[in-house]
C-alpha cells in the first residue's frame, strides 16, 4: 500500500480533468506506439491526439521543456503523416538506415534543440534544479528521435528507446507516475519497434536484391 500511495498519491491533489486527460494521452500514446512498431501510418492520427492534449497537460505544470517536446511532436506528426501517405503508397519512404550525413544533421537538431529550451528555461527562470537540465537533454533526444521517424529511419527506435530509458525515472520523481508508466512501455516497445523494423528492412534489401 505503501508503494501505491507513493507512485499514485499526488493525484488526490488533481484535479479529475487533469487525471482523465492524461488517462486519455496515455492510451493515445500505446495506440500509436504500437501502430508504429508495426509500421503503420496510424502511428500519426493517434499520436497528434494524445501529443495535442500533453502540450495543454505540460503547460497547466509549468513544465516548459516537455511541453516544447511535444509541441515538435504534434509539428511532426503532421509533417511524418503528409510523408508516409504521399501518392506513392506504404513504401514511398522506405525504412532504411542514418547515412552518416543524416547523424551529422542528427547532432545539429540535437544542439539546436539543447540550446533553444535552454534558453526557454533561463528566459523563465527554472532552471533551480538539476532536473531540468536533463529534460532539456532529453528534449534533444526526443527531436532526433522524432526527426529520423518522419524520415522513416531505423534507427529512430534506438534513439527514442535512450530518451524514454532517461525519462521513467523523471516523470517518478516529478509525480506523475501515469506518464512514468508509459514511458516504461514506451521504452520496451521501442525495443520491439526496432526489432520489427529492422526485420522490414532486411526483407526488403533481399527482394530488391533478388
Amino acid at each position: 500500500m505503501e508503494i501505491i500511495d507513493y507512485i499514485f498519491g499526488q493525484y488526490k491533489e488533481y484535479s479529475t480533468l487533469h487525471i482523465v486527460l492524461e488517462i486519455l494521452t496515455v492510451i493515445c500514446s500505446i495506440v500509436s506506439v504500437i501502430f508504429s512498431a508495426r509500421n503503420s501510418v496510424l502511428v500519426y492520427p493517434f499520436g497528434i491526439l494524445g501529443t495535442g492534449i500533453y502540450v495543454y497537460l505540460l503547460f497547466q505544470w509549468e513544465l516548459p521543456g516537455d511541453m516544447i517536446i511535444n509541441a515538435y511532436y504534434f509539428i511532426m506528426s503532421l509533417y511524418g503523416w503528409y510523408n508516409w501517405s504521399s501518392d506513392l503508397g506504404e513504401e514511398a519512404i522506405p525504412v532504411t538506415r542514418v547515412s552518416q550525413e543524416q547523424w551529422l544533421q542528427s547532432l545539429m537538431i540535437f544542439l539546436g534543440a539543447v540550446i533553444g529550451v535552454y534558453v526557454v528555461y533561463q528566459l523563465l527562470g527554472m532552471l533551480s534544479s538539476y532536473l531540468n537540465y536533463i529534460d532539456i537533454f532529453t528534449t534533444g533526444i526526443f527531436f532526433v528521435g522524432m526527426w529520423q521517424m518522419a524520415l522513416r529511419k531505423l534507427e529512430h527506435w534506438l534513439v527514442l528507446l535512450v530518451g524514454n530509458i532517461i525519462t521513467i525515472p523523471l516523470y517518478f520523481i516529478k509525480g506523475y507516475s501515469f506518464s512514468a508508466i508509459l514511458y516504461i512501455f514506451l521504452a520496451y516497445m521501442a525495443y520491439v519497434g526496432f526489432v520489427e523494423w529492422k526485420k522490414h528492412h532486411l526483407r526488403r534489401n533481399l527482394v530488391a536484391s533478388e
